[in-house]
Parts: C-alpha cells; sequence; structure tokens
C-alpha cells in the first residue's frame, strides 16, 4: 500500500480547510453541519468525512484534488447520494457536485449525443432531451435526484435496461481528473484515447485471464469493466471506467448517447402464483421487444393500488411501446398471448401507469418495512444471474433466508435477471451482525453458483466487494488492485470500496446509536417508541430532493427553494442521526447544528404521506424544539403565535378597538418586532365577531331548523382559526350541514387541539391543552367531529393519541374527526350538493394531503361541477412558519412554486379554493386574491338563510353537548 496514503495526521486538518479555501472557489465546509450531512448514503454505512468542496468547474476540481493530495488525504466524489452499498461515504473529503458542475453544455439531436458535467440530474437531461423526441436509456428509481456523474461511478441501469442497457453502454466518452490534479483526461475507445501510463502493459499481459474470468450475463456490474479493455471488445477505456465508484480518478464530463423516446407507451400488468412464476414467464416475453419486464410482489403493493392489478400474488409490469397508442396496444395484445399469466390488463390511461410505476419507484423505501412493521435493510440488494435462471435462483433465495430465520420481498428488473429486496438484518446486536456476515457468505456462494454477479445495479461498495474473490477468484480481483495502482497510485480515491475493500460488517451506521431509547414526549408508535428507530426510517434514499415538484406531492417545500441538503426532510435525518451519535453533532438536544437545519423546516408534514418510508419530520421537529428550549427562553414567535389561542380569545372583546388599530403602521411594526414576526407581513386582524358568538345568538333565537327524529348528529370543531379569524367558514359550514339534513352541534366551551403549542415544540402545554380538550368533549363521545380547518383536523388525528398515548379518550376523539366533505360523504350519503359550474384553481393544504387525505374533496367539488385540481405543494406560509422573522423569502419561493402560478393562470371567472386559513391568508398578502373555504362556496350556492342571521322561525332548538 503507498506510504502517501496515510500521510495524513489530524492536526492538519485546520491547514487542509485554509489551503482548499485558497485553492478553489466553490464552497469549502469543516464545520459539524457539512460534515454530518455527507456521513451516509443510501446504505447500512457510516464514514465520517473532514471536509466537504463542492468545485464550481473543472479547474476547481483539480485545484481540490492536488491539495488532497499533497496532504495524503482520500477524497470521494458524490452525487445524489443514494448508493446502496456505501461508496458515496468517505473519511476524507467529499467533493459534491450537487451545487455547481450541473450544466448541460451541448445537446446535438442530429447525432443523439449530449455533453453534461458530472452533477446534472437524470430528470433534467430527460426534460431537454424530450424536446427533441429523445430521452437517456437507463432509468433507475432515483432519476429525479441522481446524478449522471453517480449513475456513470455506479453504472446505474434501471428499469428500461432490457431496452436500452446500463450506463455503460450509452457512454461515448468521458473526462476526468486524477488524484494530485493536472490535466483532464480524455478516455474513449481504443488506446489513442489518454489511458494512464502502464494500463496497456498491465491489459496485454493478462489477456487469457481477461478472456475467461468475467460471467456473461446482462447485468454484470461486479469489479471492474476489465473485459472491456480486451482488443476484440474495442479496447473501451470509457466503458472500463464505468461503474468504478470514484476509485480510479474524478469524472468532469461525458458524452452520452440519447435514444427515441417512444411516442406512445402502455403498461401490460401480468399476474402469478409468485415471484418465482413471473420470474420464470420473464425470458419469454424478451423477444417481444418489450421497454421493462419489472417483477414485484404482492408484499409491495398497497392495498388502495390492489385494485388497479389484475389477479395474482405476483405481477410483471411490461412496458410496451409504439409511434401510435394503437401500435402500443397492439404489442402489448401480442406480447399477453405469450405471457402464460394467471391473468392479465393492459393500462392505457397515462394517470394509471404513473400510479403503478409510483408504486415500483417507491420499493426501494417502501420495502425497508416487513409487513408487521420491522425493519428491513440493504446489504444484498441487487444481485444478477442470467434470466433463465431467476427462477430457480429465487427459490433458493427463499430457502437460504428461511435457513437464516430472515425475511425479505423480492422485486426488480425480471427481464434482466436482477433483483432487489430488503432483509430484516439485525444490525443492532453483536449475534445479529454475525448473522448478516455469515448470510453474506452464503449469499454470495448462491449468486455464483447460479452464475450470477453479486451487483446487478448498485455497485460493489462496502457491502459486497470483500466478497468478490467469490465471484472472479483471488488472481482476478489481484488484478483489480493493479488495474487500481495504475490510475490511482497514491491510493486516495475512495479507498476501501473495490479493490483492497473494508469489510462488509464494519462501520455499519446503527453502532453509534444509543443502546438504549432516548427519553422523548411523543409516542412514536410506528416505531416502538424509540426515537432512535424513527429518525433510522431514513434510508437515504433522498425523495425528498426532488428539485421539481410532481402532481399532488409536497415534500420538502424547503429543500426546493433552497437546494441545500440540510433544508431536506433526508439532510434532516442525517443530523439527528449524528446529534444521537454524539461524535460530530456533540451537544445533544442542545444543537445548534440541527436547530439550523430544522429552523426551515414548514412542519407541512409532507414527508408523512411522500416519504417511501413515512418519515414524520413535522414530529421530529416539534420534539426537539421541546428539548433545545427547555428550561430556556424561546425565540418571540414561540410565545406571539405558539400561544395564538390564548391572545386571540384575550383580544376577542376589544376587537372594535384592535382592528383598525393593527393596520396602523408604527403599531403593527412594534408588535411585529415584538413577536418576532417577518416585517413584510400584514398581521391578520381578527373578525369583529367570533363564530361562537354568532352560534351562541343564533340558539338564543331558536333559529335553528326543525331535525327528523333519528338525525345524525355531528359536532362542528369551533377551531381558533375558524373562531376568531375566518368565523364566515364556520357559519356556511353550519348552513351546508343542516341543508344536507344533519344535526349541529359544537362543544359549550372553547376547546383547542394543540396545533399552535406543537408546531412551536411547547409540548409540555400542548398535552395540557389537549387533556382539557379531552374533559370538554367527554360528552360528545361517539360523535362524529367535524374539523374544517386540516391542520387543526390533523393534529386531532395525528399529534393528539401520540402525545397522549396512555389516554384512550385521544385515541377515540382522533377515531372521529372528519374533514367537512368527509362528513357530508359519510353520514350525508345521498345529499346533493348545489351545481356551482365553475373551474377552480388554489391550494390543497398540505396536512389535508399528508394526514386526512382529499379523495372526498375531490368527489364533493366533482358533484357539485367544480371543476380542475388544486395545486401540490406547499403555500409556504404553513402556520406560524411563514410569519416567523427571517422566513420571509423561502415563504414566498415555496408559494411560487405551484400556488401562485396556479392562480395567475386560472381563466377569469375561477374559483379559488383553499380550506386553510394559512393558505387563503398567503393568497391574499402575495397576490392579492381571496380564496374561499370549499364551505363557504357550497353555502353561497344554497338557497338557505341569508348570512345575518335572520334565519327565520324555528320548530326545533339547538342542539348543545
Amino acid at each position: 500500500m503507498p506510504e502517501q496514503r496515510n500521510a495524513w495526521r489530524r492536526h492538519d486538518t485546520a491547514a487542509l480547510a485554509r489551503e482548499l479555501r485558497g485553492a478553489v472557489r466553490g464552497e469549502v465546509a469543516f464545520d459539524a453541519a457539512a460534515r454530518a450531512l455527507m456521513t451516509m448514503d443510501a446504505s447500512n454505512y457510516r464514514r465520517v468525512p473532514l471536509g466537504v468542496v463542492a468545485p464550481r468547474d473543472t479547474e476547481d476540481l483539480a485545484a481540490a484534488l492536488a491539495v488532497c493530495r499533497t496532504y495524503g488525504v482520500p477524497v470521494v466524489p458524490r452525487g445524489g447520494g443514494t448508493s446502496i452499498a456505501g461508496q458515496a461515504t468517505g473519511t476524507g473529503v467529499v467533493l459534491d457536485f450537487t451545487r455547481h458542475m450541473r450544466a448541460i453544455t451541448e445537446l446535438d439531436p442530429g447525432t443523439r449525443t449530449v455533453v453534461v458535467q458530472p452533477g446534472v440530474v437524470l430528470d433534467d437531461l430527460r426534460a431537454a432531451a424530450g424536446v427533441y423526441g429523445l430521452t437517456f436509456g437507463p432509468d433507475p428509481s432515483t432519476h429525479s435526484r441522481c446524478t449522471l456523474g453517480g449513475m456513470i461511478g455506479n453504472n446505474a441501469c434501471g428499469s428500461h435496461s432490457v431496452a436500452w442497457g446500463t450506463t455503460a453502454d450509452n457512454i461515448y466518452d468521458l473526462s476526468v481528473v486524477r488524484y494530485g490534479g493536472g490535466e483532464e483526461l480524455r478516455l474513449g475507445q481504443g488506446w489513442r484515447s489518454d489511458a494512464p501510463e502502464g494500463l496497456r502493459a498491465l491489459v496485454n499481459g493478462n489477456l487469457a485471464l481477461l478472456r475467461t474470468g468475467f460471467p456473461e450475463l446482462p447485468r454484470r456490474i461486479s469489479g471492474y469493466a476489465l473485459d472491456a479493455l480486451l482488443p476484440e471488445n474495442g479496447v473501451n477505456v470509457a466503458r472500463a471506467f464505468c461503474g468504478s465508484e470514484g476509485t480510479l480518478a474524478v469524472m468532469s464530463r461525458a458524452t452520452v448517447r440519447l435514444v427515441d423516446a417512444p411516442r406512445a407507451r402502455v403498461l401490460a400488468v401480468l399476474g402469478y402464483a409468485d415471484e418465482s412464476a413471473a420470474a420464470e414467464a420473464a425470458p419469454a416475453l424478451l423477444p417481444y421487444g418489450p421497454l421493462t419486464v419489472e417483477g414485484m410482489a404482492e408484499d409491495l403493493v398497497p392495498e388502495r393500488e390492489r385494485a388497479l392489478l389484475p389477479r395474482g400474488r405476483a405481477w410483471l409490469f411490461v412496458e410496451m411501446g409504439g409511434d401510435t397508442p394503437a401500435e402500443a396496444l397492439s404489442r402489448a395484445r401480442q406480447l399477453l398471448k405469450a405471457a402464460q399469466a394467471l391473468d392479465a390488463e393492459v393500462v392505457t390511461g397515462p394517470a394509471q401507469q404513473r400510479a403503478l410505476w409510483r408504486v415500483r419507484e417507491d420499493a426501494g423505501g417502501t420495502a425497508t418495512r416487513m409487513p408487521d412493521g420491522s425493519e428491513a435493510w440493504p446489504g444484498w440488494e441487487d444481485c444478477a444471474v442470467p434470466p433463465a435462471r431467476l427462477g430457480a435462483y429465487l427459490r433458493d433465495f427463499r430457502s437460504l433466508l428461511a435457513g437464516h430465520g430472515l425475511r425479505g420481498t423480492p422485486y426488480g428488473h425480471f427481464g434482466d435477471g436482477c433483483v432487489h429486496v430488503r432483509i430484516d438484518f439485525d444490525l443492532l446486536s453483536e449475534s445479529g451482525v454475525r448473522r448478516f456476515r455469515a448470510f453474506s457468505e452464503e449469499q454470495a456462494e448462491l449468486v455464483v453458483a447460479h452464475g450470477g454477479s453479486l451487483s446487478g445495479e448498485h455497485g460493489d461498495g462496502q457491502a459486497r466487494a470483500e466478497l468478490l474473490p467469490k465471484m472472479y477468484g483471488n488472481e482476478l480481483v489481484a488484478l483489480f488492485g493493479r488495474f487500481k495502482d495504475v490510475w490511482d497510485p497514491a491510493g486516495g480515491m475512495n479507498p476501501g470500496m473495490l479493490a483492497r475493500p473494508a469489510r462488509l460488517d464494519e462501520d455499519l451506521r446503527f453502532a453509534v446509536l444509543p443502546g438504549e431509547p432516548v427519553d422523548v414526549t411523543f409516542a412514536y408508535p410506528h416505531d416502538g417508541g424509540d426515537f432512535s428507530a424513527a429518525v433510522r426510517r431514513c434510508v437515504g434514499v433522498a425523495k425528498c430532493r426532488t428539485e421539481t415538484p410532481s402532481g399532488a406531492g409536497v415534500m420538502c417545500p424547503s429543500f426546493r427553494a433552497t437546494g441545500d441538503e440540510q433544508h431536506s426532510t433526508r439532510g434532516r435525518a442525517r443530523l439527528l442521526h449524528e446529534m444521537l451519535a454524539g461524535e460530530v453533532v456533540t451537544d445533544g438536544w442542545r444543537s445548534e447544528e440541527v436547530r439550523g437545519a430544522l429552523d426551515l423546516c414548514l412542519s407541512c408534514k409532507g414527508c408523512r404521506s411522500d416519504c417511501p418510508v413515512g418519515v414524520d419530520m413535522a414530529t421530529y421537529k416539534a420534539e426537539f424544539l421541546h428539548h433545545h428550549y427547555r428550561g430556556r427562553v424561546r425565540p418571540a414567535a414561540h410565545y406571539a403565535m405558539g400561544w395564538l389561542p390564548v391572545w386571540l380569545r384575550a383580544a376577542a372583546p376589544f376587537t372594535r378597538v384592535l382592528r383598525p388599530a393593527s393596520r396602523v403602521r408604527p403599531v403593527a411594526a412594534l408588535v411585529k418586532r415584538l413577536g418576532g414576526i417577518a416585517p413584510e407581513r400584514d398581521l391578520p386582524a381578527p373578525a369583529p365577531g367570533t363564530f361562537r358568538s354568532w352560534w351562541r345568538a343564533r340558539n338564543r333565537a331558536g333559529r335553528q331548523p326543525a331535525q327528523e327524529p333519528g338525525t345524525t348528529t355531528v359536532v362542528l370543531w369551533p377551531d381558533t382559526f375558524t373562531d376568531h379569524l375566518s368565523p364566515d367558514v364556520g357559519r356556511a359550514a353550519v348552513r351546508v350541514l343542516e341543508a344536507a339534513g344533519l344535526r349541529v352541534a359544537v362543544p359549550p366551551r372553547q376547546l383547542c387541539c394543540g396545533l399552535t403549542y406543537v408546531s412551536t415544540g411547547q409540548l409540555d402545554r400542548a398535552r395540557a391543552v389537549m387533556r382539557r380538550t379531552l374533559d370538554g368533549m367527554e360528552r360528545a363521545a361517539g360523535l362524529p367531529v367535524v374539523v374544517l380547518e386540516p391542520s387543526c383536523a390533523a393534529a386531532l388525528k395525528a399529534d393528539l393519541p401520540e402525545l397522549l398515548p396512555d389516554d384512550p379518550r385521544a385515541a377515540a376523539l382522533a377515531s372521529s374527526v372528519r374533514t367537512f366533505a368527509q362528513a357530508l360523504e359519510e353520514y350525508a350519503p345521498h345529499w346533493r350538493p348545489p351545481v356551482i359550474d365553475r373551474p377552480v384553481a388554489g391550494q390543497t393544504h398540505c396536512h389535508q394531503h399528508a394526514v386526512l387525505g382529499d379523495a372526498a374533496e375531490q368527489r364533493l367539488r366533482e358533484r357539485a361541477g367544480l371543476a380542475g385540481p388544486l395545486s401540490g405543494g406547499c403555500c409556504g406560509l404553513a402556520g406560524n412558519f411563514g410569519f416567523e422573522r427571517g422566513h420571509y423569502d423561502v415563504s414566498v419561493a415555496c408559494a411560487e412554486e405551484q400556488l401562485l402560478p396556479s392562480v395567475r393562470e386560472a381563466a377569469q371567472g375561477t374559483e379559488l379554493l383553499a380550506d386553510g386559513f394559512s393558505c387563503r391568508t398567503q393568497l391574499e398578502q402575495l397576490a392579492g386574491r381571496r380564496a374561499r373555504h370549499l364551505a363557504e362556496v357550497l353555502a353561497e350556492g344554497l338557497a338557505a338563510e341569508p348570512a345575518d342571521g335572520s334565519e327565520g322561525p324555528a320548530t326545533r332548538p339547538a342542539e348543545g353537548l
């Protein structure tokens, strides 16, 4: 091993950082937060780097590599950080290509080539190519956030590899910079390319070994592709570089091949008895020219999606393309004749196809939880065997799992013989880690016995490189080491991967976590009450790093606004993990690094539903703030907006004075300064009268309409926002609910869901408020509770039972919560809403999307003739977030992502809908447009009581509790 590999000494870190800052123009970060964000990728491994450099261009890259060589510090190139085997982690300097070097520098539709820098995100490349009817063929499930540099480093594949091959199959040439800097090397085909000195002699001296040592199969990703350097294979140096996992040099640009994108696609879904039967059927489909042959068993298909699928317990998703929909459909029908399936269905609708593909793409996260909720992990994520052997291999694999007492659900690229699986390894105990090693060794032997590759997609990394001798033999593996030394004689490029690898059971990321559960306030029922288990839910697949929102998705608005890893759900989870570990982030709950990352979390709860593993960062943030500020003075905004229910109740008798006073600029400025409120914000004025005062006056006048005996009573929840700030919404809801034949009751005293205390982390106060609420709702036990404000409904539905898990009343109240549309659909199913016949635009509240779902709202709008979808994303105000000082710019950026453009583009006469008070406030303050709650629009359409409360004679007194 070269001496320079160990030349670095810890006391040189400060000097290294100084020299890097002087040498490169990009960001250089050696602080705890930057290092903590890079300790892990999507694997089981954790390695702590010294620092992070984000080079701006090739000159920066070369300068950074030169400095690191001088100090003997290793480097690891990193793209999206979604590697499954640990190769995107390192102990030296991480080169982060997600900030800069993201340009598509040249796109030639005539030659179907494009030149890219390493940080280009795959979906950005596909979008640029799509303008010309072209695409980049390889498409891993992380296509919305993985980078081309990472794809080349791992030789990524994806579901369309049966049609278009691996990344290596689509590379023309590469430019790379070696450890130590210097000029770029241009790698292509033939020895005329800039191959390093000694490479040709290495190949020519080992021709026999190279010709016999590599198995033939479509998904051989393991090891170095030295056979690409054989004369009969064209001496393709660029191809040999692909899949080298950052161990040879750093890619600075690539010229890649594009392919024609089919104009039309259909999806044939074929049902089989089990995954082995599906696997055995897959090879017979390949002659029909499918674009994909993907396999998945029932354990990975959510119940809500199974209605889309034909009969069976496992399915093949076979995509067929054509120039026209008719041609694609005809080809799919021809394929069905050879499929030998139990049942089959051809899906032509784009929305249905997207829903099914979303299930497949999320499987990398979904599979991390077994059906009983226990954890499962990568490690043997992507073995590949010849497609004709896949069925037999899966049966043997199942037997091996059972023999070790392990469980896993296979899925993946059955047409290529590549199987993904997460296994419920116990990686927390010594005995569990020993079992992990024993299984890994036997699994490697099983794969080799079937003529396969230890890796069929994600690379070897630390997870499998130690076992490469079982696949290639000692002689060829020794040649791998010599190959690396030709490129990297100093040994500074990503040491521990591929050549001279680290042990597969070292550096496991779980070893640093606390051995006993951390004392926390929320119950974390899905994680056994263990905060560490909740944090380690994040496996790093980085769906939260998607920069372009899709459909109704919400996660993660602050990352899309800033582009900064620490403001992604994954980044925050990594910092919490390091906080629990205590090695890099050393201040525990007092950590300023964690507080800084959570500061821009909007608590939108989008990750609760959009994250494949259900990370709930809003809850983690509330938990952290609770501990961080315990016994300390809080930010002014926590007192101003966290205690908003108290201030609004206190102000209610004085609204005639306070409303005009809030419009006086000096007064408003003083209030905002004292309350920690953004100076750019207008203060919402309390309504002239509360909803509850209107309700009491109405009851005294006896103006509630008569109801038939046996009429269902619903409790209308008078949340703080409806009661004090939007009483028109409450009055409208009463009219509509009563018009639907429901009897409305309202709690006799002011109650609170505790939302504002939860969002500011004042959890002791939140629990006290919630207990008082449960006391006040005892007379309403068993009645449905209609909550008009989605954030309050979500607090009652999710936060209440998790903060008061030992009080059965909390779970009972949570189960009784209904949204306005849910109540109408469930308790007045035959009621016909007024037909409005108007297009709509606006916002689905993020808490509604994440916790409650909006299917009932969509159906109610359709029945009322309110046509069109509402925007996804987050409005950016998010309760107290957008009002807090320092958050205004991010708040506006979030609104500009989907909400404000959808409103600006809406045709004249479009009804603006937003059930959340925050969403309506954001629209009013940023767009000058008034949006309404769905209840208000429906009430306007009813021939009902006038808004002033003069309803006419009543025949029955109002209902009380």
